[in-house]
């Protein structure tokens, strides 16, 4: 009899261990799930840890009308929290890909808040019955906190390093959904003797557990439908890497990728990009036999550089490996990027630009920066004053820069910005922009340690689009997108210099693109 209490208080606290656990993956899952679909990963970490802690504090509020049948009430709080947190990525697809823009965001949030005042309800009634028990409000209060606190550590781990990586979005949700419940049923049945209606509550839990491991099941296919109709084209390759979500899609020959949901390339039109991209830093480099890529694990730029018979290396680096297994080994890239990993020139490096620049000591003749818009904190940090300075610092005297630097069109100010950020770095410029259909205006910054004199560039390889004569038109900006920005009032605009410690490009760019 004496063995009792302490039995039933062991299982108290391993159950708010678990299900902390479970709480800690819900509420980084949702920030996951914002980046991905909502862009920003900063600003929806931020969004939905801060919701998700708000909604716990309104449920331990709530949970002070919680007094009586304790047990009963912890296992439906943890049936509804597997019912809505386990679907709650597979809906938002379904929201994102059938609902008006904007009702993705207020779904999440709103989930968010729910999941977040059900967890918050869960501590204070297992502290309350570890006390009724006999455990002292003391003890039972430090014990099951350090069983919560120490299971959110565990939870985080395991989303990062497995359930991430291995299940993707949609499935874990599931998995950590049959997780709540099936520690629903569990305690359930520890304390059945305390419950009259005992089989009601049991069979509604296996009801739901069942329908989770359905959803486990088939729901991954389902939400791959859903996002489907988030891309014009059938998707023909899906991946979640470590760092982000690669798709291709393929239509009537227009083979395109996607990372994070934003288009990288068009089969159709991707040359314009590329030779922009190559061809002017090129043909205004002093040398050409040492070339830096950062970015374009596709592939693309490489195909345009192998086109100089004076190049002797080619350093590519490119954070996620699986976009340069894509590029060396899915049947479509590779016919499209003409089989350029396989040149003995191709050196490829996995790892993060800045940090890659900040560890090498290598000089390069020609610098290609061929790297995502700067749309979160991750990738801001190479469209800064502290990143250029390293270009700088790696290139020969006489070599060139070309950055590709987002649209001057859609996000006049993000490119000025750009523009002056580069300047910023004791480097002077030439501004190039280039209409790719399937992107629209895109615009590049051409850099060097010395003056640029683009009008002695001459293109000198075989291309589909870029000529001398083209390549001169590129430098011409329309009125209403040249340098000088004027706001609502008619007064210029000043432009910043981003820096590491004050990122101004992020909110302009966001603010930019909401519209397209």
């Amino acid at each position: 009899m004496i063995e009792h209490p302490i039995k039933q208080s062991k299982a108290i606290y391993w159950a708010s261990g678990i299900v902390s656990v479970c709480g800690i993956i819900f509420e980084v899952l949702f920030g996951a799930a914002g980046s991905y679909l909502l862009g920003d990963g900063v600003k929806q970490y931020t969004l939905t840890i801060s919701l998700f802690l708000t909604g716990m504090g309104i449920g331990a509020s709530i949970s002070e009308k919680v007094t009586k049948n304790l047990i009963l009430s912890f296992v439906w709080i943890e049936y509804l929290i597997g019912i809505i947190a386990g679907f709650s990525t597979f809906l938002l697809f379904g929201v994102s890909a059938f609902l008006s823009d904007g009702m993705d965001g207020f779904f999440l949030y709103f989930i968010t808040l729910v999941v977040g005042a059900l967890t918050g309800v869960e501590l204070p009634i297992l502290i309350r019955k570890a006390n009724e028990i006999g455990v002292t409000v003391k003890k039972s209060t430090a014990r099951v906190l350090f069983s919560d606190y120490a299971g959110g550590l565990i939870g985080g781990l395991l989303f990062v390093y497995l359930l991430r990586p291995e299940f993707g979005l949609v499935k874990t949700a599931f998995l950590v959904a049959i997780i709540n419940v099936g520690v629903a049923l569990w305690i359930l049945v520890y304390f059945k003797r305390e419950i009259r209606t005992f089989k009601r509550h049991f069979v509604a839990g296996i009801v739901i557990f069942l329908l989770l491991i359905v959803g486990v099941l088939f729901g991954e296919e389902t939400a791959f439908t859903f996002e489907q109709k988030l891309y014009r084209d059938p998707i023909i390759y899906t991946e979640q890497t470590d760092y982000q979500q690669i798709i291709l899609t393929k239509e009537q020959g227009d083979l395109r990728l996607f990372l994070d949901g934003q288009l990288q390339f068009s089969s159709s039109d991707e040359y314009r990009y590329h030779e922009a991209l190559v061809h002017p830093a090129m043909a205004t480099a002093e040398r050409k036999e040492n070339i830096l890529i950062l970015g374009g694990g596709d592939g693309l730029a490489l195909r345009e550089l192998q086109k100089y018979d004076e190049v002797k290396s080619m350093t590519l680096v490119d954070l996620d490996p699986k976009v340069v297994e894509i590029g060396k080994t899915n049947r479509d890239v590779v016919t499209l990027n003409e089989h350029s990993y396989e040149d003995a020139r191709v050196q490829v490096i996995n790892q993060d630009a800045f940090q890659f620049l900040k560890n090498k000591q290598t000089f390069y003749d020609v610098i290609l920066v061929d790297l995502p818009d700067p749309n979160n904190e991750s990738l801001n940090k190479l469209y800064t004053l502290e990143f250029y300075q390293l270009l700088r610092n790696h290139l020969t005297p006489g070599g060139s820069i070309m950055i590709q630097a987002t649209s001057p069109t859609f996000a006049t100010e993000v490119y000025w910005s750009i523009n002056q950020t580069v300047q910023a770095a004791n480097l002077h410029t030439e501004n190039l922009h280039v209409d790719v259909p399937s992107f629209g205006d895109w615009g590049f910054v051409l850099a060097k340690r010395e003056a640029v004199k683009l009008e002695e560039a001459d293109i000198t390889v075989e291309t589909k689009f870029l000529t001398k004569e083209v390549l001169s038109g590129l430098t011409t900006f329309g009125k209403d997108i040249d340098k000088e920005i004027l706001d609502e009032k008619g007064n210029p605009v000043p432009l910043e210099t981003n820096t590491l410690t004050r990122p101004t490009i992020i909110e302009k760019y966001e603010k930019a693109w909401k519209s397209y």
